[in-house]
């Protein structure tokens, strides 16, 4: 079975919708969302809808931050989330009902036999960021790795890439794009599909079928995207200078 594992939308629909199109063409089976559909992003309802379709997803923490308080986010961030919020809550009340239903309803994990899922890590599945760099704390690592069952896969950092329990992290190019799951213990960070990170402004998610792994990355409309943001007096031009320079 070929299963999409994707991230960290972030109210990204032209991204959402260019990824939906690639899961389509290669006759996707499953779609499993890792969190923060919402935040930063110019369309946050479009994509809760598009995720109401998903076969399961699990909580972010800026999904949270809507249903709650963006505690400890930066002064943008919280804006973001504030704004977001008042697109949640406008509109048609049934339509609005459901999707905070939606958010509310999302599990912070999800286990299939020996996988892992979470937004954050196994340690804190919402909040903690595990990044490339942590290769070098190596006691975090490790205490983190007691909690992988065999494999975890993982967003919130928005950095794609395979961590090993023995202290390595490779980047999709040093992976030629393709891992195979073995049975070593791994993290799987999936990337980001509306708001990569790593150097590259093209959406990120895996394939997994049986033990073999891809990563895609999609090109989509992001000037657009990006112009939306500039338009809307609720989101920081930030939010969409970061955008087209995939940081």
């Amino acid at each position: 079975m070929k299963r999409a594992i994707l991230s960290d939308i972030h109210g990204n629909l032209e991204a959402l919708e260019a990824v939906l199109s690639d899961l389509a063409d290669l006759g996707i089976e499953q779609i499993t969302c890792l969190g923060d559909i919402v935040g930063y992003g110019p369309n946050p309802c479009e994509c809760i809808d598009l995720a109401r379709q998903f076969d399961a997803s699990i909580l972010g923490n800026h999904d949270q931050a809507a249903l709650f308080d963006p505690e400890g986010f930066s002064s943008g961030a919280a804006q973001a989330i504030f704004w977001t919020r008042t697109q949640l809550e406008s509109g048609d009340d049934d339509a609005g009902q459901q999707r905070w239903q939606f958010l509310a309803d999302l599990p912070r994990t999800l286990e299939d036999g020996e996988r892992l899922f979470v937004h954050g890590s196994p340690r804190n599945p919402l909040n903690e960021y595990v990044f490339p760099e942590d290769i070098y704390n190596r006691q975090k690592l490790d205490r983190i790795f007691e909690l992988v069952p065999h494999y975890c896969f993982q967003g919130h950092t928005h950095v794609p890439g395979v961590f090993r329990a023995g202290g390595q992290f490779a980047t999709p190019t040093q992976l030629d794009y393709r891992f195979e799951l073995q049975d070593e213990k791994v993290m799987v960070n999936v990337g980001s599909v509306g708001q990569p990170r790593d150097g590259i402004v093209d959406a990120c998610y895996i394939v997994l079928e049986d033990t073999s792994l891809e990563y895609r990355r999609i090109p989509y409309a992001v000037k657009t995207t990006a112009e939306k943001i500039y338009a809307i007096d609720g989101l920081d031009n930030f939010l969409g200078n970061r955008l087209l320079e995939g940081r």
